[in-house]
C-alpha cells in the first residue's frame, strides 16, 4: 500500500513538472546572439549571427528555464565588413560549406530569476563540447495581440580551438591576429506555442 502511494505521489509530482513547463518558441527578430572576440590584440571584433531558431521550455512560476536546443546557421554571420565575413565563413574557420549548422542543448539548467547557470552542449564544425552559460529570466508578459511571451539573457565564454577554429597569424610582438577566447551572449525573446 505505501508503495502504491510513493508511485502515485512521484507521478502527480511528474505529470505537474511537465503541466507547469509552458513550450516557447525563439522570436529572431526580437532577439540576438552575438560576441566578441580579440583582434590585434588591441581591439575586440563584435557579431552576431542573423538566422536561427530554437525552443525553450519555461517555468514561470519558478521564474527560470528548463530546457533550449537551438540550431545556428554559421553563413549568417555578420561582423559588418564582408571580407571578414567571407574568411570567417571558409574552411579557415566555420567551414560553412561542410559544417552549415551549429547546434545547442541544455544537460542541465540551475536557478532562478536573476541567477541561472545553464550547463549545455554546443556544436561547431563536428565538435561537441559542454559550455556553461550565465543569465537571468527576464520575466514574461502579454503583448498587444495577446501571444504570451518570456525574456532570458545569458552570457559566457568558449576558446575557439575546441571546435577547430584554429587559424590565426602571430604578430611580430608575439600576440595573435585572433584571440583564443570568444564571449558569447545570448538575448532571447521567446513566444508561447
Amino acid at each position: 500500500m505505501l508503495k502504491k502511494f510513493l508511485l502515485l505521489t512521484v507521478g502527480f509530482l511528474f505529470i505537474g513538472q511537465v503541466v507547469w513547463a509552458d513550450s516557447y518558441q525563439i522570436d529572431p527578430v526580437h532577439s540576438q546572439i552575438h560576441f566578441a572576440v580579440a583582434h590585434l590584440v588591441v581591439f575586440k571584433v563584435k557579431g552576431e549571427f542573423t538566422d536561427y531558431q530554437g525552443e525553450v521550455n519555461v517555468d514561470p512560476s519558478g521564474q527560470t528555464l528548463q530546457s533550449a536546443v537551438a540550431t545556428i546557421k554559421v553563413a549568417s554571420i555578420d561582423t559588418r565588413e564582408k571580407k571578414r565575413d567571407d574568411h570567417l565563413r571558409s574552411a579557415d574557420f566555420f567551414d560553412a560549406a561542410d559544417y552549415p549548422d551549429m547546434t545547442f542543448a541544455t544537460t542541465s539548467v540551475e536557478g532562478s530569476g536573476d541567477k541561472i547557470t545553464v550547463h549545455g552542449n554546443l556544436t561547431i564544425r563536428g565538435n561537441t563540447r559542454e559550455v556553461v552559460l550565465t543569465g537571468r529570466y527576464l520575466g514574461a508578459a502579454k503583448d498587444p495581440w495577446g501571444n504570451q511571451r518570456a525574456g532570458f539573457e545569458a552570457k559566457g565564454t568558449i576558446n575557439r580551438h575546441d571546435f577547430g577554429l584554429n587559424w590565426s597569424k602571430t604578430l611580430e610582438t608575439g600576440g595573435l591576429v585572433v584571440g583564443d577566447d570568444v564571449e558569447i551572449g545570448l538575448d532571447i525573446e521567446a513566444i508561447r506555442k
